[in-house]
């Protein structure tokens, strides 16, 4: 594990805030290259199938999904959506299935996570032999890269179920929902399903796993700690135009690199506490979701503040396209846009009116 940590550490560091960028409609191909060869993808198994068990070290994981959102949110989505499918299939999954993914991943395999339908919702119906899926998924991040997608699916009893499936047919590939202003580079677009037969052992768990809490509230919180990377990335880019620019004394600039680094920090005292409510032994369910929940929103506002904050300290130069603290701005702003925030803020704001915060454990 620490071998891990400080080689992606290194990876980190190697990079360093350039100011500028690749083309952001490419996807980062070296860059997942670099995180295979690290073990990235294969460091959230499960220790019995293979893995360091990551998704059990909360701290080695959100420092890996930290450090990768710096480098790249896009590639930090997309490893979080990987992480996501890994501890899905070993909550919920057979034997079979977690030998099935183990074996993928440790070829290299980039597996993704695909719940949004498209315009025609995929429906799954029981065949002789299997099952036949309809329908296709819209906004399916890497959909090019992902080798096994782990999908939701409606009964015709509407009931939601998962099933793994491989995703690595061209020919379905079509383009997604529209162009968006960030994340490009994570290569979004719309797999369709239609006419594909899966056998019974695709499907993981049984109907509801995937809306089954803590854990569908609770999974929430490594998508705060992609947002974390970037908020680095974004605070590490200020602090050095400002600095070739010989304006990093100037006192207006230091209460802006002051307040940036409230921010920062705050968000990052949330994604802990979140971290420790995942690993909690004591916490209710509902405790848990609620912290999350919390952490969510509260990574969400800081970087909404920092972003302002980082436009009015470098002025137009913030503006110019080419610039990496330009796109990070428009991927933080578009990859901090998750569902439902006003309902994920008020349920959390009702569960602790009726329960008392706990105790953080010591």
């Amino acid at each position: 594990m620490a071998t891990f940590r400080r080689a992606l550490t290194h990876l980190a560091a190697s990079e360093g805030p350039s100011s500028s960028v690749s083309d952001e409609s490419l996807f980062p191909s070296s860059l997942l290259q670099h995180l295979t060869e690290l073990g990235a993808l294969t460091a959230p198994l499960p220790v019995e199938d293979g893995g360091l068990g990551l998704c059990s070290h909360p701290y080695g994981l959100m420092e890996m999904l930290r450090l990768t959102g710096c480098l790249s949110l896009s590639m930090g989505r997309c490893l979080e959506g990987h992480v996501n499918v890994l501890r899905l299939v070993a909550l919920y999954g057979a034997h079979p299935q977690r030998t099935l993914l183990a074996s993928a991943v440790k070829r290299g395999t980039l597996a993704g996570i695909w719940v949004t339908d498209g315009n025609t919702p995929v429906t799954i119906t029981p065949t002789n032999t299997g099952y036949r899926l309809t329908g296709k998924k819209g906004f399916s991040s890497a959909v090019h890269e992902v080798g096994l997608a782990l999908i939701t699916a409606r009964t015709a009893q509407d009931q939601t179920i998962m099933a793994l499936v491989p995703t690595n047919d061209p020919v379905r590939i079509t383009a997604g929902p529209g162009k968006l202003t960030g994340m490009t580079a994570s290569g979004t677009g719309a797999y369709d399903f239609t006419g594909l037969v899966i056998h019974p052992e695709n499907i993981v768990g049984q109907s509801g796993d995937y809306l089954r809490q803590p854990e569908f509230s609770a999974g929430a919180w490594r998508g705060s700690a992609v947002a974390l990377g970037g908020m680095d990335r974004l605070t590490d880019l200020m602090l050095t135009e400002l600095r070739n620019r010989k304006r990093d004394d100037n006192l207006h600039q230091q209460v802006r690199i002051g307040n940036a680094l409230i921010l920062r920090e705050t968000a990052s005292m949330w994604v802990c506490r979140a971290a420790r409510a995942v690993c909690s032994t004591h916490l209710s369910p509902g405790d848990i979701a609620a912290i999350v929940n919390l952490a969510r929103i509260a990574v969400e506002q800081a970087a909404l503040e920092l972003i302002p904050l980082v436009q009015r300290g470098l002025g137009l130069s913030a503006f110019v396209r080419g610039q990496a603290v330009e796109q990070v701005m428009r991927d933080l702003a578009t990859y901090l846009r998750q569902p439902a925030p006003d309902e994920t803020l008020t349920e959390a704001a009702h569960w602790f009116t009726d329960h008392p915060w706990p105790e953080d454990e010591t």
